[in-house]
């Protein structure tokens, strides 16, 4: 897959041609299955057009922006693992635009004018609820009216589970709850985490469950506090295991609030301080829990593990 970084007003036309496109717009977070109709039709529109298929996405996210936002935004699929998944799925060329307040600024009919018809867009594809252009003036029907056969357009309806709609919010409410099941049907996969594996307390050696300390990269949407089968990806490997995510309020001073996620890895002794992980999420198995003892905990531990085992035997 081809990647391009573009920046209105300097930098809005890729290095080298890309040919005829047909195009997603949206800002995708979490590619869930509702994405995935919107960029699974702009795949089948390349093919039917022997065009390249695309996809275009902004970073930052558009409310760092538009709203004002302060604190660290946190994305249920960071930037680099959107684009992975872009991949994965087959896509050709992937447009990143930089989403700063001189491209807010932009007219529908500009935005239109430079990112898809400047860009050789022959099929534009995006829901129904897609908006673009200064204070989200433009919509799929302003986008139709505009084409003038230039170039087709698709919207894609609401996508439900439930009757209800399949959204980047929903996903963000069921991981703020810990319903990763959930999460995994709305997206067609695991919640996936990536970062790095450093120095813990080394208490878990202590009782006979080691663990992997994971400090997640940067703007990472972590799930709630408590305990998680989990797979674990290291050194090109996979591995099952059991994740808490919280304070560790057995051992820890109830005002010392440093959240840690700590994967205990199955049949495992390797040293991987310092190497890249991915933490894939498929089930809740309890809250957090402080525990009277030693013991109780390990067996509690041991109970989850079980648990876990089961679950991947499936």
């Amino acid at each position: 897959m081809k990647i391009f970084h573009l920046n209105y007003p300097n930098h809005m036309k890729p290095e080298e041609q890309t040919g005829p496109l047909s195009m997603a717009l949206g800002f995708f977070d979490g590619v869930h299955k509702g994405h995935q109709k919107v960029i699974g039709e702009a795949m089948e529109k390349a093919r039917q057009l022997d065009a390249k298929s695309a996809v275009m996405t902004f970073d930052p996210h558009p409310s760092l922006v538009l709203g004002g936002r302060k604190e660290e935004m946190f994305y249920i699929t960071p930037l680099q693992q959107k684009v992975d998944i872009l991949k994965e799925m087959g896509v050709d060329v992937c447009f990143i635009v930089r989403f700063t307040s001189n491209f807010a600024q932009l007219q529908p009919e500009e935005f239109i004018s430079h990112f898809i018809e400047g860009l050789g867009v022959v099929h534009v594809s995006a829901g129904f609820d897609f908006s673009f252009g200064s204070k989200g003036q433009g919509n799929m029907g302003l986008m139709r009216s505009c084409s003038n056969g230039r170039f087709g357009v698709s919207v894609i309806g609401k996508q439900e589970d439930g009757q209800q709609k399949i959204s980047s919010t929903r996903i963000r409410e069921h991981l703020k709850s810990g319903e990763v099941e959930e999460v995994c049907r709305l997206s067609g996969r695991p919640f996936k985490i990536s970062g790095t594996v450093v120095n813990g307390d080394k208490r878990g050696r202590t009782i006979g469950f080691p663990t992997a300390n994971v400090e997640p990269d940067l703007g990472t949407f972590v799930p709630a506090r408590g305990v998680y089968a989990v797979r674990l990806h290291v050194q090109d490997e996979m591995y099952d295991g059991v994740c808490n995510v919280g304070y560790k309020p057995t051992f820890n001073d109830p005002d010392q609030k440093k959240l840690v996620i700590e994967v205990h890895i199955f049949d495992f002794d390797k040293d991987i301080y310092g190497e890249r992980v991915t933490v894939d999420w498929y089930k809740r198995i309890r809250d957090e829990e402080k525990f009277p003892g030693i013991d109780e905990l390990k067996t509690q531990i041991e109970r989850d593990k079980e648990e876990a085992i089961e679950f991947f035997s499936i």
